[in-house]
Protein backbone atom coordinates (compact mmCIF):
# COMPACT_ATOMS: atom_id res chain seq x y z
CA UNK A 1 0.00 0.00 0.00
CA UNK A 2 2.68 2.65 0.52
CA UNK A 3 6.20 3.01 -0.34
CA UNK A 4 7.73 4.59 1.97
CA UNK A 5 6.75 5.06 6.17
CA UNK A 6 8.22 7.83 7.77
CA UNK A 7 8.56 8.36 11.11
CA UNK A 8 10.37 11.64 12.96
CA UNK A 9 10.06 14.78 14.79
CA UNK A 10 7.20 17.02 13.79
CA UNK A 11 7.93 20.62 13.74
CA UNK A 12 6.06 23.80 12.54
CA UNK A 13 8.74 25.84 10.59
CA UNK A 14 8.68 30.05 11.25
CA UNK A 15 11.70 31.08 8.78
CA UNK A 16 13.29 34.20 8.81
CA UNK A 17 15.90 35.75 7.12
CA UNK A 18 19.00 37.41 8.85
CA UNK A 19 22.45 38.52 8.84
CA UNK A 20 25.19 36.33 9.87
CA UNK A 21 26.05 39.35 12.40
CA UNK A 22 22.13 38.98 13.93
CA UNK A 23 23.52 35.93 14.71
CA UNK A 24 26.20 36.58 16.27
CA UNK A 25 24.80 38.94 18.28
CA UNK A 26 22.08 36.23 19.43
CA UNK A 27 25.49 33.93 20.20
CA UNK A 28 23.97 31.45 17.61
CA UNK A 29 25.79 28.92 15.95
CA UNK A 30 25.35 29.08 12.24
CA UNK A 31 24.42 26.23 9.65
CA UNK A 32 23.66 23.59 12.45
CA UNK A 33 20.85 22.34 14.27
CA UNK A 34 20.74 23.35 18.30
CA UNK A 35 18.25 22.00 20.33
CA UNK A 36 16.57 24.96 22.61
CA UNK A 37 14.01 25.06 25.57
CA UNK A 38 11.22 26.67 25.17
CA UNK A 39 12.36 30.20 26.99
CA UNK A 40 15.25 30.43 24.45
CA UNK A 41 13.39 29.67 21.59
CA UNK A 42 11.30 32.48 23.09
CA UNK A 43 13.88 34.96 23.48
CA UNK A 44 15.58 34.22 20.30
CA UNK A 45 11.35 35.23 18.89
CA UNK A 46 11.31 37.88 20.80
CA UNK A 47 14.67 39.45 19.13
CA UNK A 48 13.44 39.12 15.61
CA UNK A 49 9.82 40.52 16.20
CA UNK A 50 10.26 42.85 13.94
CA UNK A 51 10.58 40.46 11.32
CA UNK A 52 7.83 38.33 9.68
CA UNK A 53 8.56 34.60 9.66
CA UNK A 54 7.45 32.32 6.73
CA UNK A 55 5.02 29.52 8.68
CA UNK A 56 5.30 26.04 7.20
CA UNK A 57 4.94 22.60 8.24
CA UNK A 58 8.21 20.67 8.73
CA UNK A 59 10.76 18.35 9.71
CA UNK A 60 12.99 16.15 8.40
CA UNK A 61 11.33 13.28 7.08
CA UNK A 62 8.14 15.07 6.86
CA UNK A 63 9.78 16.92 4.12
CA UNK A 64 11.09 13.87 2.87
CA UNK A 65 7.49 12.20 2.92
CA UNK A 66 5.83 15.27 1.01
CA UNK A 67 8.56 14.82 -1.31
CA UNK A 68 7.51 11.24 -2.10
CA UNK A 69 3.87 12.17 -2.28
CA UNK A 70 4.31 15.39 -4.79
CA UNK A 71 5.78 13.28 -6.94
CA UNK A 72 2.90 10.64 -6.72
CA UNK A 73 4.05 7.92 -4.16
CA UNK A 74 1.91 7.04 -1.46
CA UNK A 75 3.42 7.40 2.44
CA UNK A 76 2.68 7.23 5.70
CA UNK A 77 3.85 9.67 8.38
CA UNK A 78 4.06 8.85 11.97
CA UNK A 79 4.75 11.74 14.23
CA UNK A 80 3.69 13.86 17.86
CA UNK A 81 1.98 16.57 17.86
CA UNK A 82 -0.57 18.31 20.62
CA UNK A 83 -3.68 18.90 20.36
CA UNK A 84 -3.16 22.99 19.90
CA UNK A 85 -3.59 25.08 17.08
CA UNK A 86 -0.23 24.34 15.60
CA UNK A 87 -0.63 20.60 16.01
CA UNK A 88 -3.83 20.97 14.22
CA UNK A 89 -2.42 22.94 11.29
CA UNK A 90 0.59 20.29 11.03
CA UNK A 91 -1.97 17.40 11.00
CA UNK A 92 -4.24 18.81 8.25
CA UNK A 93 -1.17 19.67 6.17
CA UNK A 94 -0.12 16.16 6.59
CA UNK A 95 -3.61 14.97 4.90
CA UNK A 96 -3.55 17.63 2.38
CA UNK A 97 -0.67 16.76 1.29
CA UNK A 98 -1.65 13.06 0.30
CA UNK A 99 0.17 11.70 3.40
CA UNK A 100 -1.75 8.93 5.49
CA UNK A 101 -0.74 9.49 9.48
CA UNK A 102 -1.11 7.89 13.02
CA UNK A 103 -2.58 11.42 13.30
CA UNK A 104 -5.48 10.42 11.73
CA UNK A 105 -6.29 7.72 14.53
CA UNK A 106 -4.92 8.71 17.74
CA UNK A 107 -5.60 11.24 20.07
CA UNK A 108 -3.13 14.43 20.35
CA UNK A 109 -2.23 15.27 23.88
CA UNK A 110 -1.85 18.28 25.60
CA UNK A 111 1.43 20.04 25.10
CA UNK A 112 3.02 22.22 23.00
CA UNK A 113 3.63 21.26 19.33
CA UNK A 114 7.50 21.34 18.06
CA UNK A 115 9.09 24.53 16.42
CA UNK A 116 12.24 25.34 14.42
CA UNK A 117 13.18 29.06 14.09
CA UNK A 118 14.91 28.23 10.62
CA UNK A 119 17.14 31.50 10.02
CA UNK A 120 18.76 31.82 6.78
CA UNK A 121 21.30 34.12 5.59
CA UNK A 122 22.14 35.61 2.39
CA UNK A 123 24.76 32.91 1.81
CA UNK A 124 21.66 30.29 1.29
CA UNK A 125 23.21 28.81 4.29
CA UNK A 126 20.55 27.44 7.27
CA UNK A 127 20.65 27.99 11.25
CA UNK A 128 18.07 25.86 13.16
CA UNK A 129 17.03 26.46 16.80
CA UNK A 130 14.30 23.62 17.62
CA UNK A 131 12.36 23.10 20.58
CA UNK A 132 11.22 19.73 20.15
CA UNK A 133 7.46 20.45 22.50
CA UNK A 134 5.85 16.80 22.86
CA UNK A 135 7.55 15.71 19.53
CA UNK A 136 10.84 15.11 21.76
CA UNK A 137 8.01 12.12 23.45
CA UNK A 138 7.49 10.60 20.26
CA UNK A 139 7.86 6.71 21.23
CA UNK A 140 6.82 3.25 20.06
CA UNK A 141 3.27 4.54 20.53
CA UNK A 142 3.51 6.45 17.54
CA UNK A 143 4.59 3.37 15.10
CA UNK A 144 1.32 2.20 13.17
CA UNK A 145 2.06 -1.37 12.75
CA UNK A 146 -0.60 -2.10 10.13
CA UNK A 147 0.92 0.57 8.13
CA UNK A 148 4.20 -0.80 8.57
CA UNK A 149 3.69 -3.97 7.32
CA UNK A 150 2.30 -3.24 4.45
CA UNK A 151 5.59 -0.04 3.04
CA UNK A 152 7.92 -1.11 0.57
CA UNK A 153 10.86 1.30 2.40
CA UNK A 154 11.62 2.57 6.14
CA UNK A 155 12.51 5.66 6.67
CA UNK A 156 13.60 7.54 9.67
CA UNK A 157 15.67 10.03 10.48
CA UNK A 158 19.15 11.40 12.86
CA UNK A 159 16.89 14.10 14.80
CA UNK A 160 14.92 11.14 16.60
CA UNK A 161 18.26 10.22 18.56
CA UNK A 162 17.90 13.59 20.90
CA UNK A 163 15.73 11.93 23.08
CA UNK A 164 15.56 8.05 24.53
CA UNK A 165 12.14 7.39 23.77
CA UNK A 166 12.60 9.19 19.90
CA UNK A 167 15.77 6.82 19.56
CA UNK A 168 13.83 3.80 21.11
CA UNK A 169 11.19 4.27 18.15
CA UNK A 170 13.77 4.50 15.30
CA UNK A 171 15.29 1.33 16.59
CA UNK A 172 12.23 -0.15 16.58
CA UNK A 173 10.61 0.96 13.45
CA UNK A 174 13.77 -0.44 11.64
CA UNK A 175 13.62 -3.91 13.12
CA UNK A 176 9.97 -4.16 12.61
CA UNK A 177 10.21 -2.83 8.96
CA UNK A 178 13.01 -5.06 8.15
CA UNK A 179 11.13 -8.27 10.03
CA UNK A 180 7.99 -7.34 8.17
CA UNK A 181 10.08 -7.57 4.34
CA UNK A 182 10.53 -3.88 4.02
CA UNK A 183 13.82 -2.62 3.00
CA UNK A 184 15.59 -0.24 6.03
CA UNK A 185 16.74 3.47 5.13
CA UNK A 186 18.27 6.16 7.65
CA UNK A 187 19.40 9.94 7.22
CA UNK A 188 21.92 11.35 9.35
CA UNK A 189 20.25 14.64 9.35
CA UNK A 190 22.98 16.92 10.94
CA UNK A 191 26.33 17.31 11.24
CA UNK A 192 26.04 18.07 15.07
CA UNK A 193 23.49 14.74 15.48
CA UNK A 194 27.02 12.90 14.10
CA UNK A 195 29.15 15.04 16.43
CA UNK A 196 27.66 14.81 19.73
CA UNK A 197 24.98 11.29 19.19
CA UNK A 198 27.22 9.48 17.28
CA UNK A 199 26.75 6.66 19.56
CA UNK A 200 22.99 6.65 19.67
CA UNK A 201 22.97 6.87 15.55
CA UNK A 202 24.86 3.69 15.68
CA UNK A 203 22.12 1.79 18.30
CA UNK A 204 19.76 3.09 15.52
CA UNK A 205 21.79 1.21 12.41
CA UNK A 206 22.41 -1.58 14.68
CA UNK A 207 23.59 -4.10 12.21
CA UNK A 208 23.73 -2.18 9.05
CA UNK A 209 20.62 -0.91 6.92
CA UNK A 210 19.97 -0.97 3.32
CA UNK A 211 20.03 2.32 2.35
CA UNK A 212 21.70 5.24 4.12
CA UNK A 213 21.30 9.41 3.56
CA UNK A 214 24.22 11.80 4.61
CA UNK A 215 26.17 15.28 3.24
CA UNK A 216 29.47 14.94 3.28
CA UNK A 217 30.05 16.90 6.44
CA UNK A 218 28.01 13.97 8.35
CA UNK A 219 29.77 11.32 7.03
CA UNK A 220 33.22 12.65 7.93
CA UNK A 221 31.90 13.14 11.14
CA UNK A 222 30.33 9.70 11.70
CA UNK A 223 33.37 7.92 10.38
CA UNK A 224 35.42 10.03 12.60
CA UNK A 225 38.03 10.74 9.89
CA UNK A 226 39.16 14.09 7.19
CA UNK A 227 39.23 11.61 4.37
CA UNK A 228 36.20 11.57 1.99
CA UNK A 229 37.49 8.25 0.55
CA UNK A 230 38.11 6.87 4.09
CA UNK A 231 34.49 7.93 5.48
CA UNK A 232 32.80 6.37 1.98
CA UNK A 233 34.79 3.17 2.94
CA UNK A 234 33.15 3.07 6.32
CA UNK A 235 29.59 3.92 5.12
CA UNK A 236 29.74 0.06 2.82
CA UNK A 237 30.38 -1.25 6.61
CA UNK A 238 27.12 0.22 7.95
CA UNK A 239 24.80 -0.06 4.96
CA UNK A 240 24.49 -1.73 1.91
CA UNK A 241 23.82 1.34 -0.12
CA UNK A 242 24.37 5.02 0.32
CA UNK A 243 23.89 8.38 -0.97
CA UNK A 244 26.15 11.06 -0.16
CA UNK A 245 25.52 14.89 -0.85
CA UNK A 246 28.30 17.16 -1.68
CA UNK A 247 26.12 20.59 -2.61
CA UNK A 248 27.38 22.30 -5.06
CA UNK A 249 29.73 19.42 -6.03
CA UNK A 250 26.41 17.30 -6.49
CA UNK A 251 26.46 13.68 -4.63
CA UNK A 252 28.06 10.13 -4.72
CA UNK A 253 25.74 7.20 -4.94
CA UNK A 254 26.66 3.67 -3.92
CA UNK A 255 24.23 0.91 -5.03
CA UNK A 256 25.78 -1.66 -3.74
CA UNK A 257 28.41 -2.61 -6.24
CA UNK A 258 29.18 0.91 -8.38
CA UNK A 259 30.01 4.05 -6.94
CA UNK A 260 27.87 6.72 -9.36
CA UNK A 261 28.96 10.22 -9.30
CA UNK A 262 25.63 12.24 -10.02
CA UNK A 263 26.65 15.88 -11.52
CA UNK A 264 25.22 18.73 -8.93
CA UNK A 265 22.49 20.72 -10.95
CA UNK A 266 23.89 24.38 -11.19
CA UNK A 267 21.53 27.12 -9.91
CA UNK A 268 21.55 30.10 -7.50
CA UNK A 269 21.16 28.33 -4.30
CA UNK A 270 19.32 30.91 -2.30
CA UNK A 271 18.58 29.22 1.05
CA UNK A 272 19.37 25.42 1.26
CA UNK A 273 16.29 24.53 3.88
CA UNK A 274 14.97 20.75 2.86
CA UNK A 275 17.90 20.31 -0.08
CA UNK A 276 18.61 17.23 1.69
CA UNK A 277 15.30 16.09 2.85
CA UNK A 278 13.42 16.57 -0.90
CA UNK A 279 17.19 14.67 -2.47
CA UNK A 280 16.26 11.47 0.40
CA UNK A 281 12.18 12.04 -0.61
CA UNK A 282 13.28 12.24 -4.40
CA UNK A 283 15.88 9.43 -4.15
CA UNK A 284 13.44 7.24 -2.91
CA UNK A 285 10.75 8.01 -5.29
CA UNK A 286 12.96 7.01 -7.80
CA UNK A 287 14.09 3.59 -6.35
CA UNK A 288 10.69 2.62 -5.47
CA UNK A 289 8.99 3.24 -9.05
CA UNK A 290 11.31 1.31 -11.38
CA UNK A 291 14.97 3.57 -11.55
CA UNK A 292 18.23 2.35 -10.84
CA UNK A 293 19.99 3.81 -8.30
CA UNK A 294 21.93 6.50 -10.67
CA UNK A 295 18.38 7.47 -12.76
CA UNK A 296 17.16 7.89 -9.31
CA UNK A 297 20.55 10.39 -8.12
CA UNK A 298 19.88 12.76 -10.53
CA UNK A 299 16.37 12.44 -10.35
CA UNK A 300 16.83 13.69 -6.59
CA UNK A 301 19.65 16.09 -7.67
CA UNK A 302 16.88 17.91 -9.91
CA UNK A 303 14.48 18.36 -6.98
CA UNK A 304 17.12 19.42 -4.48
CA UNK A 305 18.08 21.99 -7.26
CA UNK A 306 14.65 22.95 -7.41
CA UNK A 307 14.01 23.60 -3.37
CA UNK A 308 17.07 25.60 -2.90
CA UNK A 309 15.89 28.27 -5.46
CA UNK A 310 13.47 29.59 -3.09
CA UNK A 311 13.03 29.90 0.71
CA UNK A 312 11.24 26.98 2.39
CA UNK A 313 11.81 23.16 2.87
CA UNK A 314 9.14 22.38 0.39
CA UNK A 315 8.00 22.85 -2.93
CA UNK A 316 4.76 23.69 -4.75
CA UNK A 317 2.65 20.43 -5.80
CA UNK A 318 2.79 21.09 -9.59
CA UNK A 319 6.53 21.33 -9.45
CA UNK A 320 8.38 18.15 -8.74
CA UNK A 321 5.59 16.16 -10.97
CA UNK A 322 7.04 18.27 -14.30
CA UNK A 323 10.79 16.52 -13.87
CA UNK A 324 9.60 12.97 -14.32
CA UNK A 325 8.14 14.38 -17.98
CA UNK A 326 11.43 16.46 -18.41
Amino acid sequence: MYDVYGIGNALVDMEYEVTPEQLADLNIDKGVMTLVDELRQGEITAALKNLEPKKTSGGSSANTLVTVAQLGGKGFYSCKVANDETGGFFMADLLECGLDTNLQHQHRGDGITGKCLVLVTPDADRTMNTFLGISGAISTTEIDQRALNQSKYIYTEGYLVTSPTGKEAAVAALILGKTAGAKTSFSLSDPNMAKFFRPGLLEIIGSGVDLLFANESEALELAQTESLEDAIAYLKTISQTFALTQGPQGSLVFDGDTLHEIPAVVVDAIDTVGAGDTYAGAFLYGITHGMDYAAAGHLASQAAAKVVTQYGPRLAPEVLPALLIA
